[in-house]
C-alpha cells in the first residue's frame, strides 16, 4: 500500500500509510523509544528514562549523520491514538494511529507546514513502520541505540 500523499490539514501536513497491523501494534511501535531508530530515519538514538512515552515525557534523540543530541518533550497525548512532541523546543510531527473498518489501521504523521520538507523522511517511517509491525517477534526491534537516561 502506498503512502498517502502530504494534504493540508488545519494542523499542517499529514503523511500516513493504511497496514494490515491491528492499531495496538502501531501504537506500540510509536510510543517504544527503544523502536524509535528502527523506524525513524532521523533519528540515530534515544536517551529516554522510560521504554514508553506518555504525557509530558522528556528525553533526548541523537539525530542521523551529523550526530547532534536533542532534548524532546511530550506536548499532547492521547492514550491509543495521537501523540505530539517538541524537538529543541519546536513544535514537530504529530503522531496518529487511526483504526480502519474491516480491520487495519492507518498510521499518520502530523507535520507543521514550514517542515514540507521531512514529507520524504515521514513516508519512510510509515513504510518501516508497517515493516515492523509486521515482522514476527518484532517487539524488540529496535533494541540499539537507545539508551537509559
Amino acid at each position: 500500500m502506498p503512502a498517502s500523499p502530504a494534504p493540508h490539514t488545519r494542523h499542517g501536513l499529514e503523511v500516513g500509510l493504511d497496514t494490515p497491523a491491528p492499531p495496538e501494534r502501531l501504537w506500540e511501535i510509536l510510543t517504544d523509544t527503544r523502536q524509535w531508530p528502527a523506524w525513524g530515519p532521523s533519528i540515530r538514538a534515544v536517551a529516554s528514562p522510560t521504554r514508553y512515552i506518555g504525557p509530558a515525557s522528556t528525553g533526548s534523540v541523537t539525530v542521523t549523520g551529523v550526530g547532534l543530541r536533542l532534548a524532546y518533550r511530550i506536548t499532547a497525548f492521547e492514550p491509543g491514538r495521537r501523540w505530539c512532541w517538541h524537538v529543541a523546543g519546536l513544535p514537530a510531527t504529530g503522531h496518529r494511529v487511526d483504526p480502519l473498518t474491516g480491520g487495519g489501521a492507518r498510521v499518520v504523521f502530523e507535520l507543521p507546514r514550514w517542515a514540507f520538507a521531512y514529507v520524504p523522511v515521514c513516508r519512510a517511517a510509515c513504510r518501516r513502520i508497517s515493516r515492523l509491525a509486521a515482522a514476527p517477534g518484532s517487539t524488540e526491534a529496535g533494541d540499539q541505540g537507545v539508551d537509559p537516561e
